[in-house]
């Protein structure tokens, strides 16, 4: 990709999964197209991945309809109430994953870790569903659903498709007891609504008349896809950077060093603002965000004739907004293959050239909860234990993931490190 921009430009045509696309490496154009709303561009995802998201996904639909689920879900993940229960259930999943771990016998593999903390801490967020047999069953057909997003669009029995298909419909099954139950539950409390726990309270309680259980369980199972890809990426890139420049390292432990001892001294429990305000920590996820692009980029489809930035877009063209060309441009970032956390000190986050959620009415809803999610698993990573990391290496297709799963040898720690004064260095 970076070898066609510099032969025709940050803006050019191509053809991607059988569709004429203008592929954006320019950020501003890419911002335009995000901020967009379906008067000018809709969605656009391969054969395979509208199949098994269906019809009424969040992904998918447009218009009031997408305004009014992705308001409702993004109001439930900044709420307080869910704010305090992540971060209560996240420390207590990571803590009973963290004690079974054993001192440099055998290697772990944190994406796989990562993975089985992230999805119970969704699971629960989404659907109120604790571990048991029925979140093993439910995360035995997620595997065999999202085996199916990069596959040939071909649904005959046998073939990939059809098997993940099949597992979506088992796991909607699932969520569509659930949500009778709930329901079953409001009910017999004679129109008193109660307080929403999750995501299914929030969609079931809503009283617009738009949301039916079709479109309630479908999208269940479609916001279970973080929890296999972007967070548990996310925590696992970071662990990789992190073990690859020693003196990122050291500052982040001792931010978290002095927070989790000024914490104990004062005999309180770690909240949500607590996370949040370790200012090194946040820049370490943000840099992690930019180099590691788990979300390279999104596609939509123009509805009409577009120009921008003198760039003609014709209808029924696709766009695909290329993140990763934008966060590794060096006339951006200096150095931009460097992990390089101390880069955030001065530039804004907010900036156009940093899009790691996607942008405009469709931006992730929970960006939020993975940084907290990625704070928190830190913090109680690197203040329990030192770590080395056995070879291994990013692969980019079809997915961003770590090719042996990112093993590392850990030794838990005896007592708090000493403090050490902390330079502002490049590794």
């Amino acid at each position: 990709m970076n070898r066609r921009r510099l032969l025709y430009g940050n803006v050019f045509k191509s053809h991607i999964f059988g569709s004429p696309t203008i592929v954006s490496t320019d950020a501003e154009v890419s911002r335009f197209v995000l901020q967009s709303d379906a008067h000018a561009f809709v969605p656009s995802y391969p054969k395979s991945v509208s199949e098994l998201m269906g019809e009424s996904s969040i992904l998918l639909i447009n218009g009031s309809l997408q305004r009014r689920v992705h308001g409702l879900i993004g109001a439930f993940f900044k709420s307080p109430q869910l704010k305090s229960q992540i971060t209560t259930d996240m420390q207590f999943y990571v803590r009973r994953s963290l004690a079974t771990w054993p001192d440099t016998t055998q290697p772990i593999l944190i994406q796989n870790q990562t993975k089985h903390i992230v999805f119970q801490i969704l699971i629960k967020g989404l659907i109120g569903l604790d571990p048991g047999d029925e979140m093993d069953f439910l995360k035995s057909q997620f595997q065999e659903f999202i085996a199916g997003l990069m596959s040939l669009p071909v649904k005959f029995p046998g073939t990939r498709l059809y098997k993940s298909l099949q597992a979506k419909k088992r796991m909607v099954m699932l969520v569509k007891k659930i949500i009778e139950e709930k329901r079953r539950r409001n009910e017999s409390r004679r129109g008193i609504r109660p307080n929403s726990k999750d995501v299914i309270d929030v969609l079931i309680n809503d009283t617009s008349g738009q949301l039916s259980d079709d479109l309630i369980s479908d999208n269940m199972i479609d916001l279970m896809i973080p929890a296999e890809d972007s967070v548990p990426l996310l925590v696992t890139l970071a662990v990789k950077y992190l073990g690859e420049c020693p003196l990122a390292l050291r500052q982040l432990e001792e931010e978290n060093m002095e927070l989790k001892e000024r914490k104990s001294q004062q005999g309180q429990d770690l909240e949500w603002n607590d996370f949040m305000s370790l200012s090194f920590t946040q820049d370490v996820i943000t840099e992690t965000l930019r180099l590691g692009n788990i979300i390279g980029g999104i596609m939509r489809k123009a509805v009409k004739d577009v120009e921008v930035k003198g760039h003609f877009i014709p209808k029924g063209w696709c766009v695909f907004t290329y993140f990763r060309s934008v966060h590794l441009d060096e006339a951006i970032y200096e150095d931009p293959l460097s992990f390089n956390p101390w880069r955030w000190k001065e530039k804004d986050v907010s900036a156009c050239n940093f899009t790691p959620f996607g942008g405009g009415q469709r931006l992730c809803p929970g960006l939020d909860l993975a940084r907290l999610e990625a704070s928190i698993f830190l913090h109680h990573f690197v203040t329990s234990f030192t770590w080395v990391a056995e070879e291994d290496q990013v692969v980019n297709f079809p997915t961003v993931r770590m090719k042996k799963g990112m093993p590392v040898r850990v030794t838990r720690k005896q007592g708090a490190c000493e403090r050490s004064s902390s330079i502002r260095v490049e590794c």
